[in-house]
């Protein structure tokens, strides 16, 4: 089978590399097949899946990894529409293109967010959350912030080509690459309602450090937000805390986010999934 198969996938075959077709575009997906426990990778917002390599790797055999490039992202098509919602459906069609009824999922950043409303809405399909620094419950709903949001990618919009390259951005313009964030920082400042209901097991891999560019303690401020929750959910646990830092995080301590995809897959609600 070639590299990257554009024919329809084969549910539960063996490894498969692929386009699976949905709305206007074409999402690129890697599905490692077999027998295990079904493990659905989210990306950051402007990421691609190559970022999950490390993680795969540590894992290795014994699980059923897919991962998958959002609209206009790594090798997925463009699209008319990049909002939070389609991204959202985006993972039903995933799932149903490859034949998986119940899935681990595992998010960075802003996948971590799609991941946590994924499985609010489809608890009984969720066999438990890892979200990778974050998400937490606090953004910058402002116009101020959005100012300084919008400002931003004005500033890097000469080096998009490489972050492209990187798979760091996607194939859009920098503006629509500001407003998605804006996006995501309102559906974040939105949150904790939605992760004081979550029914399903959720492990936090929190970083440490600061990201580049961010300004003082901002970010060690955002996962402070979480704490209440934590108290208050019982579902809600830090699995562990790491010394990287947002964007270094999968590729500085791929081990720790893998030890909490081990954790949960060995939990009762996955395993009796898994026996049926």
């Amino acid at each position: 089978m070639s590299n990257l198969d554009a024919s329809p996938p084969r549910p539960n075959s063996a490894s498969w590399t692929g386009m699976v077709p949905v709305d206007d575009t074409a999402l690129a997906v890697t599905d490692s097949g077999g027998p295990g426990i079904p493990v659905v990778y989210l990306n950051g917002a402007y990421a691609s899946q190559r970022h999950w390599r490390r993680v795969v790797a540590d894992l290795a055999g014994g699980y059923r990894h897919i991962t998958f490039d959002e609209r206009g992202r790594g090798r997925s098509k463009q699209s008319a529409d990049y909002s939070f919602e389609v991204c959202v459906r985006d993972i039903d069609a995933v799932l149903a293109a490859r034949g998986v009824e119940s899935a681990l999922l595992v998010g960075w950043s802003y996948g971590a967010l799609l991941a946590v409303h994924w499985a609010s809405r489809n608890p009984e399909r969720t066999l438990g959350v890892v979200g990778v620094d974050g998400p937490y419950p606090v953004g910058w709903t402002d116009e101020a912030g959005h100012a300084e949001i919008r400002k931003v990618f004005g500033r890097m919009k000469p080096m998009m080509p490489l972050a492209r390259l990187l798979g760091l951005a996607g194939r859009f313009s920098a503006e629509l690459h500001a407003e998605l964030a804006i996006e995501s920082h309102h559906l974040h400042a939105a949150l904790g309602p939605t992760l004081a209901g979550l029914t399903v097991p959720t492990r936090y891999v929190v970083a440490s450090g600061e990201a580049v560019g961010s300004r003082d303690d901002l970010q060690e401020q955002m996962r402070k937000a979480l704490d209440p929750l934590l108290a208050d959910n019982p579902n809600l646990r830090v699995s562990a805390k790491v010394s990287s830092n947002h964007g270094s995080i999968l590729r500085k301590d791929s081990p720790a986010v893998a030890d909490a995809v081990r954790e949960l897959a060995a939990a009762p609600r996955a395993q009796g999934r898994l026996g049926r």
